[in-house]
């Protein structure tokens, strides 16, 4: 029997999908983002549930997020490492009819196809845009995202994008018309968000005795992240 590790989860998540959702963070990621605000997730736990223990502990929030078109969230870390175990709850969930959520950042070990096939949408992150800039910020190469990208356009999911702003580094013409040619290869796509770098994950590493990456830069202000926003609406995406 596969079964999976899990690093915690949240009941009443708003910011991970549509409606009330259970978010499950799952450990293990290969990704060594420099923002990342969850080092505590890198390195894959010991299994700590079994595909049906961690569906029945989805099933009993139902009441609550049924009642605002909500469902279950499976974050991370990253959620692709552990496929072939969300494969076997998500068999569950929708026997349930609940709405699946995967929050990704598109790096696992590839055969994508089944686990798609059950999620009803895709939370996908964008690191940077180009090659360089995506091995210097997460410490991989740029083509495992591009594989998952290809596996997320045959499924025909509806997909969500987020990028994190980095002051000084996204928050710029170049960077927004190269985010748009980005755009212009993933289908299916209902909302971009744009999320302002924040610093609360310094503690973390501090306790973990990790040096922090980015020691010297400050949060991006919430203003101009939402009017960086509505810039790259207007003036660059899904235009030529």
């Amino acid at each position: 029997m596969k079964t999976g590790s899990i690093d915690s989860i949240e009941s009443f998540g708003l910011v991970d999908g549509p409606g009330i959702r259970t978010v499950v963070f799952l450990t293990g990621c290969k990704l060594r983002c420099k923002y990342c605000h969850n080092p505590e997730m890198w390195k894959m736990g010991k299994p700590n549930y079994t595909p049906e223990e961690l569906a029945q502990r989805i099933i009993r929030n139902k009441p609550y997020f049924r009642r605002n078109n909500g469902g279950v969230t499976f974050s991370g870390g990253e959620p692709l490492l552990q496929s072939e175990f969300l494969i076997e709850v998500c068999k569950i969930l929708k026997n349930e009819n609940i709405h699946i959520t995967l929050d990704t950042a598109g790096v696992g070990n590839g055969n994508y196809k089944e686990l798609l096939s059950y999620v009803d949408l895709v939370l996908l992150d964008i690191k940077h845009i180009t090659k360089e800039g995506y091995k210097d910020l997460t410490g991989q190469e740029m083509s495992s995202f591009l594989e998952f990208v290809e596996a997320l356009n045959k499924s025909g999911k509806s997909v969500w994008i987020r990028q994190v702003i980095l002051p000084g580094m996204m928050d710029n013409d170049d960077y927004l018309k190269g985010l748009n040619e980005i755009l212009k290869k993933i289908n299916h796509i209902d909302k971009i968000e744009f999320l302002p770098y924040h610093t609360m994950g310094k503690e973390k590493y501090e306790k973990l005795n990790i040096p922090y990456p980015l020691e010297n830069m400050e949060a991006y202000d919430k203003e101009k992240c939402q009017k960086l926003y509505q810039k790259f609406m207007e003036n660059y995406y899904g235009k030529n």
